[in-house]
């Protein structure tokens, strides 16, 4: 029988103070923790819908694209994903996903699941595709949607999208990108690319809250929407409804989460602020600056050479190390969270993310203190000092741009 005792309070809950170094999330700005505290206002009241309009034109900016069909959904970067795909995939459409890393082999599985005929061509942990593996498997199989990871978060794969997106085209398949972790740390050129479809998430180079995930669909992928034969297999994430919300109309179509909404137009504003060019800039300087850090500690970098994002670095963990006992080191001692590796990689890499608010100079040297000082205690012939000096000379050669 259920307890009918009333529950003694709990005091306030009081989060410790924490450093998000891991893959997600990041350390959030105080300006967008200072919008998600402004009082709340109705979902159709007037303010809220001029929110939304600086939400999408700010959107737009970010994804570097003039694409009409530009928004938030309500949910998380998975929630993205599952958008995408399912409104443009009906069943038996065959679909190409290319799979390395975790969060290729989720589209796949959100693909099946949409009724899609899947074929998944695949590349090691830690790879990146070439573009020729793309066009011979549409050669072989022709398919309505492309699905590729440009920044691929399990093993900190920076994916080139260009010519990808080309050879989609040349073989009448629609590109669609998952941008969770690229959004805003890396360039991303929508339009220029010829990118038809493009999810993303908050919690990552934006340095929002998770609880929305920025989309965008281009011509070729509304005109593929508006041809569908079938209803969109999902109510929630259905274009053809929500567009009609965040359009002129304001259909009512679900009471959106108002506060995520305030804290992605800060995030946004704050990135517009800085520019995308100086933020680039400021991710790239911070994970030079990090990866020359653990090569100095002599940690491998688990990525290809060549395809290694800034934000996100997967550095091998060294024989005999216990993976879990240094992240909860970290944590306890320095208040640091990394990640650990995902799939095959598990237990064999640690995942360093500086993303957004978090891509500066002193996490930078607060972490390669720490993580060289777990590594010394555990009686590996580690340089902590050194670690630090060779991170520190990258910054001193090229100024840190400003964090707004």
């Amino acid at each position: 029988m259920p307890s009918k005792a009333r529950p003694a309070s709990p005091p306030p809950f009081e989060p410790p103070a924490r450093v998000l170094l891991g893959p997600g999330p990041s350390d959030v700005h105080p300006r967008v923790r200072e919008a998600m505290a402004k009082p709340l206002v109705g979902h159709l009241d007037p303010v809220f819908v001029a929110l939304m309009d600086e939400t999408q034109e700010l959107l737009r900016y970010v994804f570097q694209t003039e694409n009409r069909l530009t928004l938030a959904i309500s949910g998380t970067g998975s929630a993205g994903m599952e958008t995408a795909v399912v409104n443009l995939i009906e069943p038996g459409d065959r679909m190409l996903v290319c799979v390395n890393g975790v969060f290729g082999g989720r589209m796949v599985d959100v693909a099946e699941r949409a009724g899609a005929d899947v074929v998944a061509i695949e590349r090691p942990y830690g790879e990146a595709f070439d573009p020729d593996e793309i066009r011979q498997a549409l050669k072989a199989r022709p398919a309505k949607v492309v699905g590729i990871v440009q920044a691929e978060t399990s093993t900190g794969v920076w994916q080139p999208l260009e010519e990808i997106a080309q050879i989609a085209h040349e073989h009448g398949a629609l590109i669609l990108a998952d941008a969770v972790t690229a959004l805003a740390g890396v360039p991303l050129e929508v339009d220029e690319w010829s990118i038809d479809a493009v999810y993303s998430g908050t919690q990552k180079c934006l340095s929002c809250p998770p609880g929305l995930a920025p989309v965008t669909f281009g011509p070729r992928a509304l005109e593929a929407l508006m041809a569908r034969k079938t209803k969109v297999q999902s109510w929630y994430f259905d274009l053809t409804m929500i567009q009609r919300y965040w359009g002129s109309d304001r259909f009512y179509h679900h009471t959106a989460p108002i506060s995520m909404n305030y804290a992605l137009r800060e995030a946004l504003v704050l990135v517009a602020k800085e520019g995308l060019e100086a933020r680039h800039a400021r991710h790239a300087l911070c994970g030079r600056a990090l990866q020359a850090g653990l090569s100095a500690l002599n940690l491998d970098l688990a990525t290809q050479e060549g395809r290694r994002l800034p934000q996100l670095t997967c550095a091998r963990i060294p024989d005999g190390i216990d993976d879990l006992a240094v992240r909860k080191r970290l944590l306890a001692d320095w208040g640091i969270e990394i990640g650990g590796g995902l799939g095959p990689w598990k237990g064999k890499v640690w995942r360093v993310g500086l993303m957004g608010h978090g891509a500066r100079q002193p996490n930078v040297t607060l972490f390669l203190s720490a993580l060289g000082t777990c590594l010394r205690d555990l009686g590996l012939s580690i340089g902590v000092d050194q670690a630090v000096a060779a991170a520190n000379d990258v910054f001193a050669q090229e100024a840190e741009p400003a964090v707004v």
